[in-house]
């Protein structure tokens, strides 16, 4: 009898013991489910860390007479704090929401410590600001290089060289105005066609500021001027020997292109050489050029139009009559203006932009050395060397 009442509390021990195994390994896969999703939702909210728990051991809980009570004495605990199998590890810092050091290589959707964030992995808006600050700092330390070389001859002589650039431009404008009616006779230009003639320069003008000015910032300031100048002068030249209205036209129209983007270059160029405080005085004399050429024109009417004589004629199939004269002595500022200008450099500013640091430092200690020769004071050495 007490040996089958033995039996039956051995029986009933083990039974114990059995369900609260269970109940151990059932709340061991409790954690890990719990674990697995804390980390699932860190790894994509950006860490947000998890509220701190007050004890390191997780209590297990067994049931006694159909309750559940904390079993402190089983020892029982979370795989956070409990030895387990290498391949079920966790890392202990998952809880608060570092991420596990995985050898520099980050998982899906996250950047790994302490390595720098690929321009992939940034936002439009981040880039845009990186960029914003590259520039805001590359102007401050323009302009601290610029007050160091001064303000002296070679603004000076750039000055007077893109003085002359803008001169033939207002020149080339005004000279419609002057020839409209000796052309209309000599040509033949019947009243619907008169207008065009006063117009189309504008026309090529527009056209030619959207080409030139995007291309400014490719190939470089002075480059466009030259090639722009250039243009403006062999068309111009080429319309005083054309012989037929709408050859006339298309040639004042190509000198337009050329006009238009001689006016707005010359001003980036010659204000990408002047300091802060120099820069609004000196474009403002700079426009005092397009009225210079605009009395030129006047000037040149007034002196050679009138003069018929200065003529001459191979039949009745070419005729050069002496308004033809005037638009060959107009374009003569043009050729001056572009011999004058392969003999400055180019725009520092534009090569610092486009990565050119070696030529741009050679610029920069050119402007240096001639401003500082001029003031008597050739041995002031260029400091900047970066």
């Amino acid at each position: 009898m007490e040996e089958g009442h033995n039996n039956r509390t051995s029986l009933v021990k083990g039974a114990k013991d059995i369900a609260k195994e269970a109940k151990r390994h059932a709340a061991k896969n409790l954690n890990k489910a719990v674990d697995r999703a804390s980390d699932e939702y860190a790894s994509h909210h950006s860490y947000n860390r998890f509220q701190d728990e007050e004890d390191d051991n997780y209590n297990t809980y067994h049931q006694e007479d159909g309750h559940y009570a904390a079993n402190d004495e089983d020892g029982a605990s979370s795989d956070a704090t409990e030895g387990h199998d290498d391949e079920d590890e966790i890392y202990e810092g998952e809880y608060q929401g570092v991420p596990a050091y995985s050898d520099g290589k980050p998982r899906d959707g996250q950047v790994a410590l302490g390595q720098p964030v690929s321009d992939s992995v940034k936002s439009r808006k981040e880039l845009e600001n990186e960029r914003l600050a590259d520039e805001e700092e590359l102007a401050q330390q323009y302009e601290l290089i610029m007050q160091e070389c001064g303000h002296g001859r070679f603004q000076w002589q750039l000055f007077f060289v893109l003085g002359l650039a803008l001169m033939s431009d207002g020149v080339e404008v005004f000279v419609v105005g002057f020839v409209l009616p000796s052309a209309e006779t000599d040509m033949c230009v019947p009243n619907s066609g008169a207008g065009w003639l006063g117009s189309i320069v504008y026309l090529g003008m527009m056209v030619g500021a959207f080409f030139w000015g995007g291309l400014s910032d490719r190939l470089g300031r002075r480059q466009c001027l030259l090639i722009s100048m250039s243009v403006n002068g062999f068309f111009s030249f080429l319309s005083s020997f054309v012989q037929g209205y709408s050859m006339f036209l298309c040639c004042r129209m190509l000198s337009g292109f050329g006009i238009g983007g001689a006016v707005p270059i010359v001003f980036s160029y010659f204000a990408e050489v002047l300091a802060r405080e120099k820069r609004g005085e000196h474009l403002s004399w700079l426009c005092m050029f397009w009225m210079i050429g605009g009395i030129y024109a006047s000037a040149m009417a007034w002196a050679i139009i009138p003069h018929y004589g200065w003529s001459f004629s191979m039949g009745s199939a070419y005729q050069f009559h002496s308004w033809r004269v005037f638009v060959v002595v107009c374009a003569l500022p043009c050729v001056s203006a572009v011999v004058s200008l392969t003999f400055m450099p180019e725009s520092p500013r534009f090569y610092l932009e486009t990565g050119k640091h070696d030529e741009a430092w050679m610029v920069l200690k050119h402007i240096h050395d001639t401003n500082m020769r001029a003031r008597g004071e050739p041995e002031r050495v260029f400091t900047v060397n970066q």
